[in-house]
């Protein structure tokens, strides 16, 4: 008999929701919530009965029953870094979920929900690689100055599920392949992944390509000068480099269909700056294949704006020398979330301990 899984998801402004009988999603659901509603919670973690109510409602709406399940899968957010895999969430996890540790993220709420949601019902609850995913090899660490570290933060979750996509197409194990990976979204991940694990990469907030909405890496003599020039406090500085930074500080828009749009119609501005993205994505996975010595199985190109078949044609066209590119448009977390926790109930994987696995460094 199939295992009855529900996956959670929250986002900033949404919670994505679905039920699965084993591989087959027997439905899904996001609901959008209303920003002011939102921002009305001191803490993220005070979201807790707010977003339950609405996922108790949107089974209840698609005759689904809760003591049915067999497993609860939440998203995993930001947490101390710990390996890629599936997670059951215990006191140890939790309490950093909580924590919101180094700063609160709405995807806490999807371990913190699965387990209340699992414990009354004896019932496993998990998360499936979450954001704070570190596997990164030591050299990649160094940045240039011993006081800052790269810090492993990513898609990780789309990440790994596209990787285990392209082996299958590849006919190879997924741990066994060597493949480059850009996860194209408001965010920017490039990845290289060396038998499953993520040995290098550009934390999105901070490094690498600027993005939709991102400025990405700087030059670090400007951007120190914009820090002291006294025209921005430290919170209106990090918004323009995260939130109102990359497409949108130059053309006043983060929505890539409009992007695409104007390029269509002739904006020679919009143009550049499409083009000019797309050249730092290609850039930046050159420089992976760096990492992985040249040996690389695929190039993969993922996540919503990979819909955008001019964007992809113009990094492809780059980057087609390293290796052969797959295109898997758009990302599935909600699948991915449902088979980590899937692989753990059939007994392909163990489910791992958070405080075990927690990556102690000097």
């Amino acid at each position: 008999m199939a295992s009855e899984i529900l996956a959670i998801n929250p986002g900033s402004t949404s919670t994505k929701i679905a039920w699965f009988s084993g591989k087959e999603r027997l439905w899904q659901e996001t609901v959008n919530h209303d920003p002011k509603e939102i921002s009305s919670f001191s803490k993220v973690a005070d979201q807790y009965e707010f977003r339950m109510k609405t996922i108790e409602d949107a089974s209840r709406t698609n005759g689904s029953n809760l003591d049915s399940l067999d497993a609860v899968v939440g998203r995993g957010g930001l947490l101390d870094p710990i390996p890629g895999g599936t997670y059951r969430v215990d006191e140890d996890l939790i309490n950093d979920l909580r924590r919101g540790k180094p700063w609160e993220h709405a995807s806490n709420l999807g371990g913190i929900i699965a387990d209340a949601i699992a414990r009354p019902r004896d019932i496993p609850a998990f998360i499936v690689d979450p954001v704070a995913v570190d596997e990164l090899d030591d050299i990649s660490r160094l940045t240039g100055l011993p006081e800052f570290s790269k810090r492993s933060l990513g898609h990780a979750l789309n990440i790994k599920a596209t990787v285990r996509m392209a082996a299958e197409d590849l006919g190879k194990p997924w741990d066994e392949i060597d493949v480059i990976v850009a996860h194209l979204g408001g965010g920017i991940t490039v990845c290289a992944h060396r038998q499953g694990r993520m040995v290098d990469l550009n934390n999105a907030n901070e490094f690498g390509p600027f993005s939709p909405e991102r400025a990405g890496g700087l030059p670090a003599g400007d951007l120190a000068r914009l820090c002291f020039n006294g025209r921005y406090t430290m919170e209106e500085l990090r918004k323009r480099l995260v939130g109102n930074g990359g497409l949108k500080a130059y053309i006043g828009t983060s929505d890539m269909r409009e992007v695409s749009s104007r390029v269509d119609s002739g904006d020679e501005k919009a143009a550049l700056v499409y083009r000019a993205m797309a050249l730092q994505i290609s850039k930046e996975i050159a420089s992976f294949a760096a990492t992985l010595s040249g040996k690389v199985d695929a190039v993969i190109l993922t996540g919503g704006i990979a819909h955008d078949v001019s964007f992809v044609g113009l990094i492809t066209s780059r980057i087609q020398w390293i290796a052969p590119v797959l295109v898997y448009p758009g990302e599935d977390e909600m699948r991915a979330l449902a088979q980590g926790a899937l692989r753990v109930l059939s007994g392909q994987e163990e489910a791992l301990v958070y405080r075990d696995s927690v990556l102690r460094r000097a």
